[in-house]
Parts: structure tokens; sequence; C-alpha cells
């Protein structure tokens, strides 16, 4: 875990988070002086060379002291891996396929679970990642494999086999919506990001017509997001989804939750060195920049494209059902440990859902057979 070899540590951030910003600069002045939200994220996580996750800043890892701003499950215990193999491996089996496909795969960590756990199963393991940087690190990682993985910046025309996508959907880019005033009398604005006197970001919100995908009661302004691209995503998925299944694991609620009237503040933060902020307006290019996951409309986007909603519920209980805890036991204490967060209501066994998707006629992953929660979506 924290391992950052094949990472350039030693880049200048300064020179880094003021290139990235100049061309951002540029992007606004291009756009009329004002940039939606969505496209100014776009920017500062995905711009080769300078963005958050194309730069050679480290990222991953379990504690501040490796570089790292975040872990991720895979990072955490490879009992991760290995639970989702059981449920891979079911899909591959009911599908009739041998190929995965894995969006965003990070450090590799998942990918290695994955094929350590299935072994000769997968003829093919296709990793998807726009990051030069993290593909370098993959490559790497998983040399070991030699031609049994491959890389590919864009998607087939026609897919067949198992998509894995851990943390990939809270990564997509987000429209911010502000209400002021109460759900009656108030007015919808679409958040922007323009260029503050003096130097630096500064928000303007515009009136628009985009609204939130139900109403939100009370008296109180609004701030939330909107999920065009992660939708459109999904729709893109269902399209080239032609035998198999689709797995995403994500923190996030489903749409009633999402657009609760307590949460008025929205779900868009900010991680560095295991730290939260909420300014996503500063030093660009060396944070990450996120939102929780509206799963609603995540599957209904998939579904209305034509994929079955095969199953959706917390992490806690796809792991659990998928076996983790009899595997827990076979293993030293501090990997037990270890994997227990994965399960543990506090740490990531509730706030993480997950979501599973379907071509073809529906059947019964076992990491649903208790505690299936697609009704509540």
């Amino acid at each position: 875990m924290g391992d950052n070899r094949g990472v350039n540590t030693s880049i200048d951030s300064s020179s880094l988070t003021s290139a990235l910003k100049r061309h951002i600069d540029e992007a606004i002045r291009a756009a009329g002086g004002w940039l939606a939200f969505d496209r100014f994220m776009e920017l500062a996580l995905y711009t080769p060379g300078l963005g958050y996750y194309a730069n050679g800043v480290p990222k991953f890892g379990a504690m501040p002291e490796s570089g790292s701003d975040f872990v991720t499950a895979p990072e955490l215990s490879p009992l991760f891996g290995w639970a989702l193999a059981q449920q891979v491996a079911q899909a591959l089996e009911e599908s009739g396929t041998d190929q995965i496909w894995e969006f965003g795969a990070g450090t590799g960590a998942l990918a290695r679970q994955l094929l350590d756990a299935l072994g000769s199963r997968v003829k093919r393991y296709t990793i998807v990642d726009l990051s030069g940087d993290l593909r370098a690190r993959q490559k790497q990682a998983l040399e070991s494999f030699g031609e049994q993985v491959a890389w590919a910046e864009q998607l087939p025309d026609a897919i067949e086999g198992v998509i894995v996508g851990n943390e990939v959907l809270d990564a997509m880019p987000v429209k911010l919506v502000h209400r002021r005033g109460g759900e009656r009398d108030g007015v919808w604005h679409e958040r922007g990001v323009v260029l503050a006197d003096g130097g630096g970001f500064a928000w303007e919100d515009r009136v628009t017509d985009l609204r939130p995908p139900i109403g939100i009661p009370g008296p109180q302004d609004y701030l939330t997001e909107l999920q065009p691209q992660g939708e459109a995503f999904m729709r893109t998925i269902a399209d080239r989804l032609k035998r198999g299944a689709a797995i995403f694991i994500d923190y996030g609620f489903p749409e009633a939750e999402f657009f609760h009237p307590q949460r008025h503040m929205g779900t868009l933060v900010c991680h560095r060195a295991h730290q939260v902020d909420f300014d996503p307006l500063a030093d660009v290019g060396l944070k990450d920049i996120t939102a929780h996951v509206n799963f609603t409309g995540m599957a209904l986007a998939a579904q209305d494209a034509g994929l079955q909603v095969l199953g959706y519920t917390s992490q806690a209980h796809f792991l659990l059902n998928c076996g983790i805890a009899a595997e827990m036991q076979t293993r030293e204490q501090k990997q037990r440990s270890q994997a227990a967060k994965l399960v543990m209501e506090h740490e990531m066994g509730e706030l993480f859902k997950v979501l599973m998707l379907g071509a073809g006629a529906p059947w019964l992953p076992r990491g649903f057979s208790h505690g299936d929660r697609t009704h509540r979506l």
C-alpha cells in the first residue's frame, strides 16, 4: 500500500498548479468569461500532464506519509478483490464470457487481486484509463501477467464480459445547481467559475432551466449536483455491453437520500493528504475533486438504455454475501483488521454501495442474495 514506484514525486507543485491555472484561465476567457463547473472540474482533473489524474503527483495510499491523498478499498485490503472475484466468476459463468474490462484502475491493485483469484478463467483483462501516468504504474504492477492484460483508451463497439468500476463514477464531472430561496418562490441557478480580481477563481451563478429530478421541499437555499456525464457514461455502457454484466462500487445514495432537504450544501468535496476540504477552486491539480453518486440516476440511465438492474446494496452486504467473513478467518490478524474496515458501518461498509447491471435475461447474483436494496432506487 502507498507504493509510489514509477511516479515522479519530485514534481514542483507550485509550477504545476500555476501551469494548470493558466490553462483554465484561457478556457474561461474562450468561454466568454464564465465556465460551467463540470467543464472546470474536467480540466482540473484530466488536462493532459497537468490535471490531478493526469500528472505524476502521488494519489493512492494508506497514510499521508506516503505522499498520498486517499485510500481505496483494493489498497486497504486484498480481500476486497478476492470477494469481488467471487461475483465476477459467477457473472462470467452466467454469461459464458471470459473477459474483464476495468475502468479507472488506479494503481492496478484491483486488477492484480482479480487476476490472482480468477487465474486462467480470464482470457483478457482490459483496462480503460485516461491517465497516461496511471497506465504506466499499472503496466509495472501487472507486468507478471503478460499478454493477459491489455490497455485501451476507448471502448470497442461491442463488449462481451464483465465490466468493473471501483470509485469511477464519483470522479466524473458534475454540474452544480443552486436554488436561491425556498421550494415555492426559489430560482434555480447553474454555478460556474470566473476569473477573480487579482488572480484566482471565483464562483458566479447564472439563472438556468436545469433542475434536480425531484422536488426539494423547504424554505432554504439549496446547492446540489447533477450528473449528466455519469448518466451518459451509463448509457454508453448499455450500448456497448452485448453479453455479460457491469459492477460499479462507489460512495453515494439513492435519489431520495441524495436530494434530501437537509443535504442543502450538496456532496462536492476535495481530498488532499487524507484531509477533506470544500474549495475546488484552490490548488488546482494538487487535490481530488469528487461528488457522491446518485445511484438512482445511474441505474435509470442504464435501464432506459437496455440493461437489467441485477442488484443494489451496501458494500458490506455485498462483500459478506461474497464470502469475505469466512475468508478473513484464514488470514493473519493484521489482514483481518484491515479487511474489517471494508464492511464496518462507520468505515466503508455503509457509505459505499454496489450497483450491478446485466445484458440479457436477469439472474440472481450472489452479492445481492441478502440485503438487496433495489427497491430503494
